[in-house]
C-alpha cells in the first residue's frame, strides 16, 4: 500500500471506499506525520486528536452500519485554517486577542464539508486577523516552509499551504483577501482557489476586508481542489454577500486539449524587478499550453498599478471598522481596568494587537476619517470600478488571464520585516483579482535554481470557477510539477 500520508483527496476517498484502510487508519496515520513533523514546519495553531479519531471512529462504523447512504466525503481528514470558526475549537484568528475564544458555531464552508464526512484535524497558522504575506505575523509561531525551512510558506494562509506541502494533510482551508491562497501555493509548490466573490459564504470568517474576504481551499492538484469546492461552494442565506446563483457540476476533461481556448497575457504582470526565474516559468507554463491547443493574446489590464495603493486604502479601511469590536466589552480579554474606559481600552487593545493589525488599523482609520474620505477611500472605491472594468473588457477576448503570482519565490525570513512596502509588493499579482472579485486559481508550474516552487495563477470571468478547473487540470495531466513534493527532515 502506498504511504497514506501521500495519498491525494481522491486517492484517500477511493481507498476509503474500497475498504483498503479505514478512517481511523488514514487520521492516525496524519496525526502521527504531524508529531514528526510539527516541530520543524509549524503548521498548526490548535491540533484536535482526539476528536478527530473520535470521529474518524464514527465515520468507520457508519461505513459498516449503513454502506449504502453514505456522506460522499466519509472519513477523509483535512485541516482548517485558524480564522474560521469551528464549533467547539478555539479559533485564534492568530491573534492574542482571541486566545481563549472558543464559538459556539461553525462557519457555513467548513460545516458544508462536515456534512459531507470530513475529519477536521486542527486549526492552521495564520498571519494575525489574515494580515501578511509570510504568516510571520501571527501571534504565536511562524509557519516554516517545507521546501527550505529557512523561508517563508507565505501568507497569511501559509500554515495551510505548508501543511499540504508537507503531506501532513491532504487539503486545507485558506481564505484569500489579497492573495492569501494563491500567494502560499506558489511558495509551497501547492494548488488553490480563490472563488469569486459571494460564490463561497462569508459566515463564520472572522472578518479582515468586508468587500474582499473569500473562503478557499488548498490541496495537492486541481482535481482535489475542484472535488472538495464542489460541497463547500453555494448560497448561504447566513450571508448577505452570498450569490443566489447555481453551483454547477465541476466535471473534469479527460483529455489535455486545450484546443480553442484563448489565454490573454497582461502586460502588466509581467514588470521590471520580477524575478527572472518566475516570469521564465510562467512564459514556459503558457507555451506548454499553446502545445495543447491554446492561443496566447497579449492583453492590457491597464488600471493594474493602482490596484496595490487602492488595496491598501480600501482592505484597512474595513478592517478597522472589523476590528472595532475588539474592545475588551464586546469581543476579546479585558486589560487595564480599574481607571477608566480610555484606558482600558487603550491597554486592551494595545497590547492585544501585533504591530501589523495596528498599522492597517491607523491607516484604515485615517483613510475614513472626516476630511480625508473623499480623498482616499472614496478616490479608491472609484479607481476599484476601473480595474473590474479592466477585467471585463479583457473576458470579452480570452476565456481566461494567466500570470505570475508573485514577483518572487518564497523569501527569507526577516527579509522584508522593516520593510512593509516591501511585503505589500509581494501581493502586486493577486490583489486586482480581489478588487475585481473575479476567481483565481494557482498551481506549480516550475522550479527555480535553489529549487523553490513557482506557482501561476488563471483567473477567469466571474462564478467561472469551472473553466479554471477544467484549463489547470488539462495542464496538469499534460505536466508532472504538481506531483513534486518536499523532503522534510523527519526528526524522531
Amino acid at each position: 500500500m502506498t504511504e497514506l500520508t501521500s495519498l491525494t483527496v481522491q486517492a484517500c476517498i477511493d481507498g476509503l471506499r474500497a475498504g483498503d484502510f479505514s478512517s481511523v487508519e488514514l487520521t492516525r496515520a496524519l496525526l502521527q506525520r504531524i508529531d514528526s513533523l510539527e516541530s520543524e514546519v509549524h503548521a498548526f495553531l490548535t491540533l484536535t486528536p482526539d476528536k478527530a479519531l473520535a470521529a474518524a471512529k464514527a465515520a468507520d462504523d457508519l461505513r459498516t452500519s449503513q454502506p449504502e447512504d453514505l456522506p460522499p466525503l466519509t472519513g477523509l481528514p483535512l485541516a482548517v485554517k485558524d480564522v474560521l470558526c469551528l464549533e467547539g475549537v478555539r479559533t485564534t484568528c492568530g491573534s492574542k486577542i482571541l486566545k481563549n475564544f472558543i464559538p459556539p458555531f461553525t462557519a457555513t464552508a467548513v460545516q458544508r464539508l462536515l456534512d459531507a464526512g470530513v475529519i477536521p484535524l486542527g486549526k492552521t497558522n495564520t498571519d494575525e486577523f489574515a494580515m501578511g504575506s509570510s504568516t510571520e505575523n501571527s501571534a504565536y509561531e511562524s509557519t516554516h516552509n517545507p521546501w527550505d525551512t529557512t523561508r517563508v510558506p507565505g501568507g497569511s494562509s501559509g500554515g495551510s499551504a505548508a501543511a499540504v506541502a508537507a503531506r501532513i494533510t491532504p487539503a486545507a482551508f485558506g481564505t484569500d483577501t489579497g492573495g492569501s491562497v494563491r500567494q502560499p501555493c506558489s511558495f509551497c509548490g501547492t494548488t488553490g482557489i480563490k472563488p469569486t466573490y459571494g460564490r463561497t459564504s462569508r459566515y463564520g470568517l472572522i472578518a479582515y476586508g468586508s468587500s474582499l474576504d473569500t473562503v478557499g481551499m488548498i490541496a495537492r492538484n486541481v482535481a482535489d481542489v475542484a472535488t472538495l469546492f464542489q460541497y463547500m461552494a453555494g448560497f448561504d442565506p447566513l450571508d448577505a454577500t452570498s450569490v443566489q446563483l447555481p453551483v454547477p457540476e465541476y466535471t473534469l476533461p479527460e483529455t489535455d486539449s486545450l484546443k480553442g481556448l484563448r489565454i490573454g497575457v497582461p502586460e502588466e504582470y509581467f514588470i521590471e524587478g520580477i524575478q527572472p526565474e518566475v516570469e521564465m516559468r510562467v512564459r514556459a507554463a503558457i507555451t506548454q499550453m499553446e502545445v495543447q491547443g491554446a492561443t496566447a493574446v497579449p492583453i492590457h489590464l491597464p488600471h493594474t498599478e493602482y490596484a496595490l495603493p487602492v488595496y491598501y486604502l480600501i482592505a484597512p479601511a474595513e478592517a478597522s471598522a472589523n476590528l472595532a469590536r475588539y474592545d475588551g466589552i464586546r469581543f476579546g480579554p479585558r486589560l487595564g481596568e480599574g481607571e477608566d474606559l480610555w484606558h482600558m481600552f487603550t491597554e486592551t487593545r494595545g497590547r492585544l494587537f501585533g504591530p501589523e493589525v495596528k498599522r492597517r488599523i491607523m491607516l484604515g482609520t485615517y483613510a475614513l476619517s472626516a476630511g480625508y474620505y473623499d480623498a482616499y477611500y472614496g478616490k479608491a472605491q472609484k479607481v476599484r470600478t476601473l480595474i473590474k472594468r479592466d477585467f471585463d473588457l479583457a473576458f470579452e477576448d480570452v476565456d481566461v488571464i494567466a500570470a505570475p503570482i508573485a514577483p518572487t519565490t518564497a523569501f527569507k525570513f526577516g527579509q522584508h520585516t522593516d520593510d512593509p512596502l516591501a511585503m505589500y509588493l509581494e501581493d502586486v499579482f493577486t490583489l486586482p483579482a480581489n478588487l475585481a472579485g473575479v476567481p483565481g486559481l494557482a498551481f506549480p508550474v516550475g522550479t527555480d535554481s535553489d529549487g523553490m516552487p513557482v506557482g501561476m495563477q488563471l483567473m477567469g470571468p466571474h462564478f467561472r470557477e469551472d473553466l479554471l478547473f477544467q484549463v489547470g487540470h488539462a495542464y496538469q495531466l499534460a505536466t508532472q510539477w504538481h506531483e513534486s513534493w518536499p523532503d522534510v527532515k523527519i526528526l524522531n
